[in-house]
């Protein structure tokens, strides 16, 4: 972890690296929740490098039909409303019920159906499947970083939600480590073995269940009398007007990147499909050895996007620790919006993706370091995993029709184009600009404790 000892206003004057400041158990804690969400990214990602494949294969149809990529941006959506219904139940049932035992029981969730999505038959069982793992997806994040927003001391808070949120982009990485793997051995129906490696999370359940107890924050507030019902209150949650003003705007600053990301950005595979398909079949080779190329290239592609990712995350802790949140989302919305939109119009050599992809992850998630941090410094103890999953899932929620979006304008509005997924990125770049009207509205909370 980095050393940092810069204080800024309303920090306690300490010398020394924040993490000093951190116990055993603060360490235990970190590291619990990062694995939760470590594996939660990375059950998303072997969605996003399987989910080609596996819509062919289920299909029954040949590559390149354009079923495919429309079908896949169904399925994608599909996934991302589950995880927005996650979101809505397990913020209120994260708040009224504690935090531990809604992060098991999410784990639980997304590591069975990821299991079961290895043995689908046909296109609509294997949507059915992804629904239901996104309800334990769309949960995990809130619980996971109420947690260790309420557990660290206030110096660290930050930089520890941040350093969660990197571990996204190393649960990504593992992923696209199994995608390589198995397209370099060639395996036969690759994507479901790499829908079973998303088994493996349940195990880290155990763990959890065993030795992590809820914040002395929540516990307090469970134990006094007339608060209970207050938990996880939707009424407080837009019925104040504090409240519903942050809520309203971390949904829209979500919405902007979440659009970006899985209507964008997580489709970069499939582009660099399209490229490296014509060179490897003109190289005569059978389409078994062109698939496994291909599998293998997705996973390189989810490398090197994912590895950008890890780094663009730690630029944004160290850039909203000096010039505040807002100034950071401004200037992450903006590098996020130039390099997607460099990135689909001027891939075309295989060399290209080798500083394309890293510039792209480092851009579009290093705004999702700012959510991390962001969201739980909006909302009381008593809200804080509810009024999160509202503005990371809701916004993910509407965010759900990002993907048809681009299946439809690549295979209708831009269907007379050479690769029209270019013309079709490219213009769902504009989501980014929504981020940016919203920040006058969004309160600065650097510096400042959790409210209360």
């Amino acid at each position: 972890m980095p050393s940092e000892s810069l204080p800024v206003a309303g920090d306690k004057q300490r010398a020394g690296p924040w993490w000093r400041e951190l116990n055993r158990y603060h360490l235990f804690v970190f590291t619990v929740a990062a694995l939760g969400w470590l594996f939660d990214t990375m059950d998303q990602q072997l969605f996003t490098l399987a989910r080609k494949p596996a819509v062919q294969d289920l299909l029954a149809v040949s590559p390149g039909d354009s079923k495919v990529e429309e079908y896949s941006g169904y399925a994608t959506s599909i996934f991302i409303m589950g995880w927005g219904v996650g979101g809505l139940i397990f913020g209120v049932v994260g708040d009224r019920y504690g935090r531990v035992r809604t992060m098991v029981l999410t784990i639980l969730l997304y590591s069975l159906f990821t299991g079961l999505s290895a043995l689908s038959r046909g296109f609509w069982d294997f949507a059915f499947y992804r629904f239901l793992t996104g309800l334990g997806v769309g949960g995990e994040f809130a619980v996971g970083v109420a947690l260790v927003a309420e557990v660290m001391p206030d110096r660290a808070r930050p930089f520890a939600l941040g350093w969660l949120q990197a571990c996204s982009a190393v649960g990504n990485i593992t992923a696209a480590l199994t995608s390589m793997l198995l397209g370099h051995f060639q395996v036969h129906n690759a994507w479901r073995l790499m829908f079973l490696v998303g088994v493996f999370p349940a195990l880290l359940a155990i763990i959890i269940m065993r030795r992590l107890r809820e914040p002395e924050r929540w516990t307090a507030l469970a134990k006094e009398d007339g608060v209970k019902q207050e938990l996880g209150s939707l009424r407080e949650l837009f019925g104040t007007p504090r409240w519903r003003r942050n809520t309203i705007v971390g949904m829209f600053l979500a919405f902007a990147g979440v659009v970006g990301l899985w209507g964008i950005g997580f489709f970069s595979p499939d582009l660099t499909r399209i490229v490296f398909r014509k060179t490897f079949e003109s190289q005569g080779l059978s389409p078994e050895a062109v698939a496994g190329k291909l599998t293998l290239w997705a996973g390189i592609t989810s490398l090197l996007l994912n590895g950008g990712a890890f780094f663009g995350i730690q630029a944004f802790i160290w850039l909203t620790h000096r010039t505040g949140r807002r100034p950071a989302f401004a200037l992450g919305f903006i590098v996020a919006a130039a390099s997607t939109a460099i990135t689909f119009w001027y891939l075309k050599e295989l060399e290209d993706i080798y500083w394309m992809m890293p510039l792209m992850g480092f851009c579009q998630l290093s705004v999702f370091g700012g959510y991390a941090i962001y969201f739980p410094e909006l909302f009381p103890t008593r809200l804080r995993s509810t009024g999160t999953s509202f503005c990371y899932n809701v916004g993910r929620f509407a965010a759900a029709v990002g993907p048809s979006a681009l299946g439809l304008l690549t295979h209708r509005v831009f269907a007379d184009k050479v690769e029209p997924m270019r013309y079709a990125g490219v213009t769902m770049c504009s989501v980014f600009l929504l981020g940016l009207l919203v920040l006058p509205f969004a309160p600065e909370t650097r510096g400042q404790p959790l409210p209360e």
